[in-house]
């Protein structure tokens, strides 16, 4: 049975209501062991923002495979003011009798209710779309009345008569079924392929992208580059392709985002970069579901008093990482009690969670290209000269250390069969999977949504073949929609 798990920051917050055992504090939460229990969790953080406990405590409840709202993808939505023209309501009739004269008028939305009963069909329809508890959303009257902002509201400031029509919603809410929305559909065959001039390590060289553009006719696809400054030509678009380094609070997010809505075929779509691009996630996921990883830990700010014992669980050194970092940038390895310390405050400046890992050391990691969870390509990357990773940042230029691609039957069974696992509980897209390999071991590292596809690197073995596999993928997803 699945079981209701209220979340709040402070304890306070949930002072005016009556006493629940489904309430929790996010402290609490965020530090619950891994378990195979099934969850509703409402989360009520105060703030939602990038990096904030509210957005990792959705972020670990996805991790989890907990039914989560908000959503992350929808958190994301709440600073976009680009979802204002997305988000589709029938607001005119509605308003029209309420308001009068007014030019404005600011509904308030519980879990889809609100106290103003000619307004019910309103609110239904703009949380359908932007499901989060409590939200203040705004209309204004310029020729017709349209949606003007939107904002999450926290529990901590509502007042007497709001937290009683707050409470009466979450009653109704706690026992309905939750379901997903509906993606909308175009059908034609022209695709958009995201890059960023201006990237020094982009995920594809322009040899690269010329080589997707050629395939991509043979599949009867015309592609094109844009930037970021075309995002309000992707409605053009049947198919959008990032080849630009992903991150959730960044521009490739809102494409993917906004090509999902408007019915694109979508790589990397945007759960995919919820969930890869994120460190603290992808630990709670693989260890979730018994995926093996080097030992790992999800640290809080209180683990700055808990040195000792971090040492004593991991050993030393140990592998520091923030939970957005790509390329190796933002992973420190620590070889004492003293740089632990230092790194530890540094890191927490930033974010609000950290991952600690044990190092495994290894001359070179695995990297397998899955793509709709096969193994598409294989590469081995040793570590840049005189360091530890296979990218070195120091110095005035960054430098990486060699590789070998080879065909996928020549990769250890184990390796393969950890990669494909992996991406099982990430989606069906395009990802690459790091891992190392100690003896019989087999260890995940990481799940890029973004992996690098470069001429005469990755496609050093399958050539114009790993290409067409790519593209073809795209042609198959749009015969289907």
């Amino acid at each position: 049975m699945t079981q209701l798990k209220i979340v709040i920051e402070n304890a306070s917050d949930w002072a005016p209501f009556y006493p629940s055992e489904d309430v929790i504090l996010a402290q609490d939460y965020i530090e619950q062991p891994v378990s195979k229990e099934r969850y509703k969790v409402i989360n009520l953080c105060r703030q939602y923002t990038y990096s904030s406990t509210g957005y990792y405590c959705s972020l670990l409840a996805e991790a989890r495979s907990h039914q989560v709202i908000p959503a992350v993808k929808h958190i994301q939505d709440l600073s976009r003011r680009i979802w204002l023209g997305v988000i589709n309501v029938d607001a005119q009739k509605q308003l029209s009798a309420v308001a009068g004269e007014a030019k404005e008028h600011q509904l308030w939305i519980y879990f889809g209710f609100t106290a103003e009963p000619q307004l019910t069909e309103l609110a239904r329809q703009v949380f359908e779309q932007i499901p989060v508890p409590i939200l203040k959303v705004t209309f204004q009257h310029k020729g017709s009345w349209r949606l003007a902002g939107f904002e999450a509201v926290a529990l901590n400031t509502l007042n007497e008569q709001q937290q009683t029509d707050f409470a009466n919603a979450l009653d109704s809410y706690s026992h309905l079924v939750w379901r997903k929305a509906k993606v909308r559909k175009n059908y034609r065959y022209d695709m958009a392929i995201l890059v960023d001039p201006n990237e020094p390590f982009p995920p594809s060289n322009s040899v690269a992208i010329n080589r997707f553009i050629k395939s991509a006719k043979k599949h009867g696809i015309l592609a094109e580059t844009i930037t970021r400054k075309d995002l309000g030509k992707l409605s053009e678009y049947d198919a959008l392709f990032i080849r630009a380094t992903t991150s959730v609070n960044h521009y490739t997010y809102k494409f993917a985002r906004l090509a999902q809505a408007e019915g694109l075929v979508v790589m990397d779509d945007p759960d995919s970069i919820l969930r890869c691009t994120n460190k603290i996630y992808l630990a709670q996921l693989l260890e979730n579901h018994g995926l093996p990883t080097p030992k790992t830990r999800v640290l809080t700010r209180s683990d700055l008093n808990k040195v000792d014992e971090l040492i004593a669980d991991l050993g030393l050194p140990i592998v520091l990482k923030v939970p957005d970092g790509s390329f190796s940038v933002g992973v420190k390895k620590v070889k004492d009690k003293g740089e632990l310390s230092a790194e530890l405050k540094a890191m927490f400046k930033s974010s609000a969670l950290l991952l600690a890992q044990a190092y495994v050391y290894t001359e070179f990691d695995w990297r397998i290209g899955v793509m709709n969870n096969q193994a598409l390509y294989a590469c081995r990357y040793y570590m840049a000269k005189n360091h530890w990773q296979i990218y070195n940042h120091a110095g005035k230029t960054n430098k990486s250390g060699g590789f070998d691609a080879m065909p996928t039957f020549e990769v250890p069974k184990p390796v393969l069969k950890a990669a494909i696992n992996a991406t099982k509980h990430i989606g069906d897209g395009l990802y690459g999977v790091d891992l190392k390999q100690s003896g019989n071991s087999v260890y995940l590292i990481e799940v890029n949504d973004n992996p690098s596809i470069e001429s005469a690197v990755e496609d050093k073995f399958l050539e114009g073949e790993l290409y067409d596999a790519i593209m073809g993928e795209f042609k198959r997803r749009l015969d289907l929609q």
